[in-house]
């Protein structure tokens, strides 16, 4: 079972090409031990605690800031250093496609929302193409921070896939 939900028209579409086969990206993009690999923005490392990979199954994990300047910048905001995430999967077409919501409960002053992002696994012979198509968030400026993020992410993703086939 899926719940198929609609992507803004504002919605983006990154993509990338991996020298790697297929069931390997959909493997860092399933398990415990592969999103800990690569899912996290600079300066933080991301610890999954729980991960139901099911339409509505959940994925709770935390991020933690590592990198001097994050910490600095978060105790300065009198931000904690961990936050405690939550992802619901709407989609789950293994070994193809993953779709999720997110709850952007972070921002201040604007009641918590849900955030659309789908992520899709093609083969392309012995490489992958992956396209992830994010939803915008509430305005432009948090929008591109999100996006920035995003590209961070499937950067990450290429590294995790150059240490396990080296």
């Amino acid at each position: 079972m899926t719940t198929q939900l609609r992507h803004s028209p504002e919605a983006a579409r990154l993509e990338r090409l991996y020298d790697a086969p297929a069931a390997l990206v959909w493997e860092l993009c399933s398990t415990v031990a592969g999103l800990e690999e690569w899912w996290t923005t600079d300066g933080f490392e991301t610890r999954v605690t729980s991960l139901d990979l099911r339409p509505g199954g959940l994925l709770r994990y935390t991020m933690t800031a590592t990198a001097p300047e994050q910490i600095s910048f978060l105790r300065d905001a009198g931000v904690p250093l961990t936050s405690e995430l939550c992802k619901t999967f709407t989609e789950v077409v293994a070994p193809t496609r993953l779709a999720f919501l997110s709850l952007i409960d972070f921002v201040p002053d604007r009641e918590p929302y849900d955030h659309l992002t789908t992520v899709d696994i093609v083969p392309a012979g012995e490489r992958t193409n992956v396209f992830m198509t994010v939803d915008p968030l509430h305005d432009e400026p948090w929008t591109r921070q999100h996006r920035s993020h995003r590209h961070y992410e499937l950067d990450n993703l290429e590294a995790a896939l150059r240490r396990r086939l080296t």
